[in-house]
């Protein structure tokens, strides 16, 4: 069988990759067909951090305007529903709600007022740039408003989720799904397979590792072995995040992608405030660990540089890779930047310690918690994007692809001996959990 068609936003993004002019007239026929309004001055945004979708600016009637699609492969098979923003509203969150919205598969199309305020990740990608103490000191406090926002929505609306339940909430498109073939369910297939399986993989120096050799072998990061390989990860993750195994923990109402490009960034005199758009996977019950497992990858963890802009990483970092006796070592002096370190302990000490107390308190925190989080982080980067800088090669180059993939077998397991960063997070999480009893991570 071939290969499906692409959807009318899957055409439009794959055709913007090289002829963005072509790209800009279908956009500006299908706003005008979906919402019947005349279109001026469409252009769509150069935008790194859109890695699934597009968003750019328009003019109608002498107003300005916003636009934003995700687009997903095989979306037309898969479950649930796009966009589901008034869920979000009718709970508190800070939710910017779109003035005209198509759900239609294929013709997913949010259409918000035209603003002045930026991203969030574009205030944070300068700062990381140009450190301003002040402006840092007001980001983090953003950061831990909302996070206070998140818990006590979460807390609010956690109830017991049955399988089906569970099974229906589009959040799994970002995490299992990506995973199998999304017409037949085989694994492995989508991304994973498009992406990794039988191919050659390039790392600097001039190695290079075939997929299947890369699969067995035992990381060994900066002199630490891991306890999981690639390929074991990769059969966790699809077992464990099977969307009718992720109803143990309850559902909430959330975002589900809240990464800080789909984050407004609102100046006030004395304090500033976040606020959500893109709501492409919100749900109303949107299994309670998943909810955050991306926004907290990905607003720490891809940063400095490496995942949005791996020509960056290129220019600031230095890694080594050998694989030779069963064993994956890469060794590497990219790190965390303190910016984001402590956005990671605001992340910890607000949201997620509380919320791991609030679900063993209720009954609902699975034995296995700590690898059900750790398996999604190591699911957002690898599935994401093509951390592959060899064959079948996207954005990255062999340094941020040895990066990211040191990231990701971090995140997803933990170290034979010593302490990373992820289990300095993971126990930041037990200090207020230890009085609680709760269960054993190892």
């Amino acid at each position: 069988m071939g290969a499906a068609p692409l959807s009318r936003t899957g055409e439009i993004r794959a055709i913007a990759r090289t002829d963005s002019a072509r790209a800009e007239a279908m956009l500006r026929d299908l706003v005008t067909e979906l919402f019947a309004i005349p279109v001026e001055n469409l252009r769509i945004n150069r935008d790194q951090y859109s890695l699934n979708s597009l968003n750019g600016f328009f003019d109608s009637d002498g107003a300005g305007f916003f636009f934003k699609f995700h687009q997903e492969e095989g979306e037309e098979q898969m479950r649930g529903e796009y966009y589901r923003a008034d869920i979000l509203a009718q709970a508190g969150l800070p939710i910017t709600q779109p003035v005209h919205m198509s759900t239609l598969p294929g013709e997913q199309l949010l259409v918000y007022a035209r603003r002045s305020d930026p991203r969030f990740s574009d205030v944070l990608f300068e700062l990381e740039r140009s450190p301003d103490p002040a402006a840092i000191a007001r980001a983090v406090a953003a950061e831990a408003e909302l996070n206070d926002r998140l818990l006590a929505c979460a807390r609010e609306t956690l109830a017991p989720i049955t399988l089906e339940q569970s099974a229906a909430e589009p959040i799994h498109r970002l995490f299992h799904e990506r995973l199998i073939d999304p017409a037949s369910g085989a694994y492995p297939g989508g991304r994973l397979a498009r992406f990794y399986f039988g191919k050659r993989f390039d790392f600097p120096g001039g190695v290079s590792v075939r997929w299947e050799d890369l699969a067995r072998a035992r990381p060994v990061i900066n002199g630490k072995e891991y306890t999981r390989s690639l390929g074991e990860l990769f059969d966790l993750a699809h077992a464990r995040y099977a969307p009718e195994r992720q109803a143990d923990a309850g559902g909430i109402v959330a975002h589900g992608d809240a990464h800080n490009a789909n984050v407004w960034y609102e100046r006030g005199e004395a304090a500033d405030h976040l606020s959500f758009f893109d709501p492409a996977f919100a749900g109303a019950r949107l299994p309670s660990l998943l909810a955050e497992v991306k926004s907290t990858f990905h607003n720490v963890f891809a940063h400095p540089f490496w995942l949005y802009t791996p020509e960056l990483a290129a220019e600031r970092f230095t890694a080594r890779v050998e694989v030779a006796e069963g064993r994956l070592r890469i060794d590497t002096d990219w790190q965390v930047s303190s910016l984001r370190r402590q956005l990671l302990r605001v992340k910890a000490e607000r949201f997620w310690a509380p919320w791991i107390a609030t679900l063993e308190e209720r009954g609902l925190l699975p034995t296995d918690w700590e690898d059900v989080i750790r398996l999604g982080f190591f699911l957002c980067p690898t599935l994401v994007m093509n951390l592959n800088a060899g064959e079948g090669a996207d954005r990255h180059n062999p340094l941020s692809s040895a990066i990211g993939l040191s990231v990701a077998l971090a995140a997803g397991a933990r170290p034979v001996s010593g302490e990373d960063i992820f289990t300095d997070f993971f126990s930041g999480i037990d200090h207020v959990g230890n009085s609680l009893n709760l269960p054993s991570r190892r």
